[in-house]
This record gives structure tokens, C-alpha cells and sequence, in this order.
């Protein structure tokens, strides 16, 4: 008996220790979250289940919060941060493929965002090169909900009503402040730090934002009394996994933007939240001739601003794919402009 027992702990200590040195052989890395909540959000907490997935794969992440994105995507870039979470537009300096996903108008509805979130995980050679760019690979995307206008004039209906009006737009996105000078409106420079106190506090007539924006930033304040929120997605706003490439292995990427793929419908239920704490009174539906023509007008935004250097080439050719597989009456899909 004696023997079987001691046979027994010998076993229970070999595997403790090796799952000791399993842990000891983790890699240490550095990831920035920026959550404008910080620490609580939802962001931030989806980010604590990622580390633990992590430790899986052979990574030990310490989480480092931010509540200012600036302040998390420069520490990237100076090498505080192995990795960062940032949004879709501070993405652009990192990875100009994924940092145009939030172009004007290129994806209309969250099933297509979904359909674009599957083809970037697939594993695709080409889609995977396309993602690993300038020392640092993107490792995975989150909804954070369509954009629409939020505005203080319930009568702002059509597109000639924007004329005059001024709105905050990211100082460190141009094709922000290129659409609305295209419609007339006065963009005013802001960042997600000042941009709904701004709407908030009557300095601008329009803003620009997701639906989770209302209740997180309360701006039903900047839309009392005769406000509203015009009833277009404008762009899908997305949550990013950035990576320093020389910190972390292609395959530990392949398997982070799967793992966060398994996230969407998490995401998306947050947005839902959100969405359902709208009171219906707020929504500004336009006329459907109205619809046509602010495609149209995104349509001919997104050729000029790739044109330019703006958006990534060859994925507004994928993301017109994805419409035009969605929706093949559209008028661009016989054009085939981007």
C-alpha cells in the first residue's frame, strides 16, 4: 500500500510542476485596452477573458487600462504596450486594410459586418499579409455598433438640411471632415474624449456616433428638447486587437482573431442593450429617395478618398463585394468603381 500511495504523490507533484513550468514558460506581453469606461466596460472585461485564453496559448498578458485612446495608442508605439485594443479610426496609423473598415457608408448593416469579421479570421494567405503591416499584425475585431447622427432639429431629415450645420468630426480622421465639408456642414475638430460634450454643451449642431453612445455619454442631453437620431448607418465602428509583430507569433494572431470572431454575438448584445434604451421618439427616419441619395453621395466619398490615400484599395473592393453579395440591386454593384 505503502507503495501505491507514494507512487500516487510522485504522480500528483509531476504533474503540479508541470503545470507550474507550463505557467513559467508563459511569455510575459503588455496589452493597452482603451474603454472610455475604463476598467468596468464592457470592453475591458471581454479583454480579461481574452488573457485567459491567452495563457492557452503560451502568452502571460498583463492588462494595462485606459480611458484616453491617444495616450494607449502612442505608449503602443513607443514600446510600452506589446499590444493594444484601439478603435477602428486609431487603427489607420498601424494597418491601413484593417483601419478602413469604418470608410463612409462600406458597411451598411451588422450581417454584413459579421460575413467581414469571418473573412478576416479564415486563415486566408492573402487576408492574413494584408493584416500584418508596418510591424504590427491586427489580431482581432469587435462590433462596436452603427454610427449614426445624432442631432439637435428633428426637421434635419435630408440631405440639403445638413447644409449650415456644424459637427464634430475626429481630428484624426480626414474623411470625417471631407464628408461633411462635401454636404455643406462645418466640421469641427474633436477626439472621443470631447466630442459629445461638445454636442452636449450646444457647441456643435450634429455629432457622430454609435447608438451605445447615448446612454454612455449621455447625449439625450445634447438632444433635448427637439433632437433626435437620423435612422442611416453612416459606418460600422469597430474595436481592434493591435499587435507588435515581432512580440507575438502569426500563429498566436490566427488564433486570437478566431477566438474574438466567437465574441460577436457578446458584442453585439451589449449594442442591443443599447439600442433598446432609445426611446423610440428620438428616431428621425428619412425618406427612401433621401437613402438612395446619401449612398450615392458615400459611394462617390469612398472613390475620392481612395483615391487619395484615405481607404485601403483593396479592401473597399472586398467590402463592395460584401454588398453587392447582400444587396446585388445596388447601383454600384454594376460599376464597380471601388
Amino acid at each position: 500500500m505503502r507503495v501505491f500511495k507514494a507512487l500516487a504523490m510522485a504522480a500528483v507533484t509531476t504533474v503540479g510542476l508541470a503545470s507550474m513550468s507550463a505557467q513559467a514558460a508563459n511569455t510575459e506581453r503588455s496589452l493597452c485596452v482603451f474603454d472610455i469606461i475604463g476598467a468596468s466596460g464592457d470592453v475591458y472585461n471581454i479583454m480579461k477573458d481574452y488573457k485567459t485564453q491567452a495563457a492557452g496559448w503560451g502568452v502571460d498578458l498583463k492588462l494595462k487600462p485606459y480611458t484616453d485612446e491617444k495616450i494607449a495608442a502612442e505608449d503602443l508605439k513607443a514600446g510600452q504596450c506589446d499590444g493594444a485594443v484601439l478603435t477602428g479610426l486609431r487603427v489607420r496609423q498601424f494597418n491601413s486594410y484593417a483601419g478602413s473598415f469604418e470608410a463612409v457608408g462600406a458597411i451598411p448593416s451588422y450581417k454584413e459586418l459579421q460575413t467581414v469579421f469571418r473573412v478576416m479570421a479564415s486563415g486566408n494567405a492573402s487576408i492574413n499579409k494584408q493584416l500584418k503591416q508596418n510591424g504590427y499584425t491586427i489580431a482581432g475585431f469587435a462590433p462596436m455598433g452603427a454610427a449614426y447622427l445624432f442631432v439637435k432639429d428633428q426637421s434635419i431629415d435630408t440631405v440639403g438640411e445638413l447644409s449650415g450645420k456644424s459637427i464634430s468630426v475626429m481630428e484624426y480622421a480626414p474623411d470625417q471632415a471631407n464628408m461633411a465639408s462635401q454636404v455643406g456642414m462645418s466640421p469641427v475638430p474633436s477626439d472621443i474624449t470631447n466630442f459629445a460634450g461638445r454636442f452636449n454643451n450646444d457647441s456643435v449642431d450634429i455629432c457622430f456616433a454609435p447608438v451605445v453612445a447615448y446612454s454612455a455619454l449621455e447625449l439625450y442631453k445634447g438632444m433635448q428638447p427637439d433632437g433626435g437620431i437620423v435612422r442611416y448607418t453612416l459606418g460600422q465602428l469597430t474595436n481592434q486587437i493591435v499587435l507588435r509583430s515581432d512580440k507575438f507569433s502569426d500563429e498566436f494572431a490566427a488564433k486570437s482573431r478566431t477566438w474574438m470572431l466567437g465574441q460577436f454575438d457578446r458584442a453585439m448584445q451589449v449594442i442591443r442593450n443599447a439600442e433598446n434604451e432609445v426611446d423610440d421618439k428620438w428616431w428621425i427616419d428619412i425618406p427612401e429617395e433621401d437613402k438612395r441619395r446619401y449612398n450615392e453621395m458615400l459611394r462617390e466619398a469612398r472613390v475620392n478618398m481612395t483615391e487619395s490615400g484615405i481607404y485601403n484599395k483593396d479592401l473597399m473592393d472586398l467590402l463592395r463585394k460584401v454588398r453587392c453579395k447582400t444587396e446585388p440591386s445596388r447601383a454600384e454593384c454594376t460599376l464597380a468603381m471601388e
